[in-house]
């Protein structure tokens, strides 16, 4: 364990591929996902206990979930908690953490990480973690962790390398984002196209050179408020700086743009739950290749994800392939296989019956 290693927890959106199970007012960070007593935002936090302290771990999520992640996560303080005023994507996110933490220490090693991924393989995942730390203390690289994909899937962000054998950790090429099934497969086929998985590890200097190489507009506003990190004064300023940020990912914004990103294979059993299938693909199925998560009975059901309320039996005969999904006030059935129109009918449920669908 280094304690120079901060760990930086995105824990702001608010899942909309997972509706109707995330929701603007309790996003799916903040459920219980995968039926283990604990949530998203919960099993993301326990990940690092042995990377760094407990007080090196800073959580960014929207104001309006304050409460939420002090309920879920009491060992922090108010100070390791970072309010958004509004969401404005990964960029100004990592500059918000980026600059408070390097004003607690200059020489500090940041790991950004979301807060909704799941990892099978803790004891790997941390000496990955250590090994990336180690390299971005010693050089001015910016890494990330590259997950072999097991599928031509159109829904992640592909990152291609070059393969140099001798190196472990490998120089990035090219960044894709979500291509479609055609060219998944041709990157798969490839053999030197990883997953971009989202994490990130770097040297708290690199990433703000980066940013005032690459988004000096983003630099220009929290240059003017460094005096006020860690001080009763940071959330003011922080509600004025996210007026003027715009919405840019640091995939965008950074990392594709610059010459020293460099991406480290990593095996350790990684999916993003960012959507219902991805949720089918890591549970354990019954004999008929459903995954249920409820009070359930089936009939001449299969290949289906089912997740309803425990208080409510729901029976169920003759589907094949399709998401059932119910929680509060809205149930979802939908083809598993068209699972890309879950963000469309959260928009229609909002404007044809109202937010509180949502």
């Amino acid at each position: 364990m280094r304690n120079d290693t901060y760990v930086v927890i995105m824990a702001g959106g608010i899942g909309s591929r997972f509706w109707p199970f995330s929701r603007s007012n309790y996003p799916k960070q903040f459920h219980d996902v995968l039926g283990t007593g604990e949530s998203m935002l919960q099993m993301t936090m326990k990940r690092f206990q042995d990377i760094c302290p407990v007080e090196n771990i800073f959580v960014v999520t929207n104001k309006d979930y304050k409460e939420l992640v002090q309920q879920q996560l009491p060992e922090l303080t108010e100070n390791q908690i970072l309010l958004e005023p509004v969401g404005r994507n990964t960029a100004p996110c990592i500059a918000y953490a980026s600059y408070k933490i390097a004003q607690l220490n200059p020489e500090a090693n940041l790991v950004v990480t979301p807060s909704d991924h799941v990892v099978l393989k803790q004891d790997v995942f941390t000496n990955v973690i250590q090994e990336a730390v180690d390299a971005a203390a010693k050089d001015d690289v910016l890494i990330t962790l590259g997950i072999t994909p097991s599928r031509p899937d159109t829904g992640y962000g592909y990152i291609q390398y070059l393969n140099d054998e001798s190196q472990k950790i490998k120089k990035v090429k090219t960044f894709t984002e979500k291509p479609d099934l055609e060219l998944a497969k041709m990157f798969l086929d490839s053999g030197d196209f990883v997953w971009n998985s989202g994490i990130f590890i770097w040297n708290v200097q690199s990433i703000l050179k980066a940013f005032h190489q690459q988004l000096s507009e983003i630099t220009e506003i929290f240059d003017e408020g460094t005096s006020t990190m860690n001080t009763p004064e940071e959330q003011n300023f922080i509600m004025k700086a996210y007026s003027h940020c715009r919405n840019v990912s640091i995939d965008y914004g950074i990392m594709e743009k610059v010459d020293n990103v460099y991406v480290l294979l990593a095996d350790i059993g990684w999916s993003d739950l960012g959507t219902w299938n991805s949720l089918y693909t890591i549970n354990d199925k019954d004999e008929n290749g459903n995954v249920v998560d409820g009070e359930v009975i089936l009939y001449d059901t299969k290949d289906c994800i089912i997740k309803t309320p425990k208080e409510r039996l729901v029976v169920l005969q003759g589907l094949e392939d399709y998401i059932v999904a119910e929680y509060d006030n809205v149930l979802m059935i939908c083809k598993k296989g068209e699972e890309q129109k879950v963000k469309d009918f959260m928009a229609d449920a909002k404007s044809k019956k109202g937010p509180e669908y949502i």
